[in-house]
């Protein structure tokens, strides 16, 4: 009779062991995610958007600011620059800066 209570307390504590580690990595595993959560949400509450990749790639220059470097540069003649700049929609001064 002895002998049967220890094997059934042996095996019953060999399962019991894998059982309370599962039981734990849980416990651990949902208290990140609250953690995530709860960081997240008061990022977004307070105004600071998550950093995307977007956010972090230089943004591309403009149509008007590559027409003004290929004149810089000398590529396109001033006449052509006028043109240019004219389908573009803008009447900025910037020949008159260029020459001052």
């Amino acid at each position: 009779m002895m002998n049967m209570m220890n094997e059934m307390m042996n095996g019953g504590m060999g399962l019991m062991m894998p059982g309370m580690f599962l039981g734990m990595t849980l416990w651990l595993l949902l208290l990140a995610v609250l953690t995530w959560a709860l960081i997240t949400w008061l990022n977004r509450r307070w105004g600071r958007p998550q950093p995307r990749q977007e956010y972090l790639s230089p943004p591309e220059p403009a149509a008007r600011e590559i027409l003004q470097q290929r004149f810089a540069r000398g590529e396109i003649d001033q006449a052509t620059f006028q043109q240019m700049r004219e389908q573009l929609g803008g009447h900025q001064p910037f020949l008159q800066r260029c020459s001052e």
